[in-house]
């Protein structure tokens, strides 16, 4: 991959050319950001610019024997470890090593912006969470016993490195304080409480900030052809993250349309028109259970939204103006003694559209409920 493939984030490619550049490279590197940041993009052009034969001071050339192998990530020197746990096709024992394959096709279809959901959404497997075991340190340690077969530094790249068991990165310590000439350790981590603090404070660490709004701006505008004004939501609701930015912008009409129809659904509510209830769940029938569950989750997020406008945290709330305002609005009514039963609402409401479900009875159930729920004061247990 090579720098100016990826979004933003001038002053952090800045630093890690320079530090190619003055031949100031610290063998274990920590690369913190959050989700959608860039993170592992920025690990994998780094590595392609650290071993590029014919690098400028600005990016890798791309089209050099190194260059081309990095980026089908097929390098005999660079390495990964990711977090894995059993499938339909690894049983038991499962290691990075058993995915290549589908790690190789994951990374092209994300361009390595994915999330460790969308990791396990790839590999199928469910509610599973995936954990960096102690065969994979072992791994780790086999291969960069060996030489490099051609390039001048051995690149491991441990992506989402705070699914390490504890087994496995105290199996690393030592490797990592005193690993073997030109090895490079690139650990991609969102967030470093979850990491040992042996591992912390063996590693350099290296800051990715969220995507500035104007870069993240002009990344939606380039890719899907519309104006700044066209992305501008999307943006503001992304919040740094190139995923989302993409989400928002593919799904804005259904965005807008949870919104319209959520308000229109709280407002009638609270009014108690059974008669207009009754009209407007009849509407929601025919939507389809995905677009159904989709107004149900839309709900959830209300709630939280309206909890941060109650402890007068809005500023974390990234949404459209006209949105923002209608959560301000409904924040009152959402406090401690309804909250965990309007959660409940539409939670047990998914699951139960979720079983096929007749839509037009639990949506007339979930209104009922909150006609309650709506009016129960603040000082009062439901």
């Amino acid at each position: 991959m090579l720098f100016s493939q990826i979004i933003g984030q001038q002053s952090v490619k800045q630093k890690l050319i320079q530090s190619v550049q003055q031949n100031r490279v610290s063998h274990a590197q920590l690369f913190l950001g959050r989700s959608g940041s860039g993170s592992l993009s920025l690990a994998l052009a780094y590595a392609q610019y650290i071993n590029c034969k014919d690098r400028s001071d600005k990016d890798s050339c791309g089209v050099c024997p190194s260059c081309v192998k990095m980026q089908k990530l097929a390098h005999p020197d660079l390495h990964f470890v990711f977090p894995t746990t059993t499938t339909k096709k690894v049983k038991k024992d499962p290691e990075s090593e058993l995915f290549m394959e589908e790690w190789r096709s994951f990374l092209s279809k994300n361009k390595g912006y994915g999330s460790d959901q969308d990791w396990y959404e790839h590999l199928d497997v469910e509610n599973k969470q995936g954990t960096i075991f102690v065969r994979d340190a072992s791994t780790i340690m086999r291969k960069l016993s060996l030489k490099s077969y051609e390039a001048e530094y051995k690149v491991m790249i441990i992506w989402m490195a705070e699914k390490l068991n504890a087994q496995a990165a105290n199996k690393l310590l030592k490797l990592l304080e005193e690993p073997p000439e030109k090895t490079l350790f690139i650990l991609v981590a969102e967030q470093a409480d979850q990491l040992l603090t042996t591992v912390r404070s063996r590693t350099y660490l290296v800051k990715i900030p969220k995507i500035d709004q104007t870069d993240l701006t002009a990344a939606v505008c380039n890719t899907f052809d519309c104006r700044q004004a066209d992305a501008h939501d999307a943006v503001m609701m992304a919040d740094g993250s190139w995923p989302l930015a993409q989400h928002y912008f593919k799904h804005a009409q259904d965005e807008k349309y949870n919104f319209q129809v959520f308000q229109q659904w709280m407002r009638l509510c609270f009014k108690g028109a059974m008669i207009e209830l009754i009209d407007f769940v009849d509407t929601l029938r025919p939507l389809g259970r995905e677009k159904q569950k989709a107004l149900l989750a839309y709900g959830l997020q209300v709630f939280r939204n309206s909890l941060l406008a109650n402890n007068e945290l809005m500023q974390l709330v990234m949404l459209p103006e006209e949105e923002k305002t209608f959560n301000q609005n409904f924040a009152p009514f959402v406090h401690h003694a309804n909250t965990l039963s309007m959660v409940s609402l539409m939670e047990e409401g998914i699951r139960q559209i979720e079983r096929n479900g007749y839509a037009a009875l639990i949506f007339m159930d979930i209104s009922l409920n909150m006609m309650k729920l709506l009016r129960v004061k603040a000082d009062k247990a439901v």
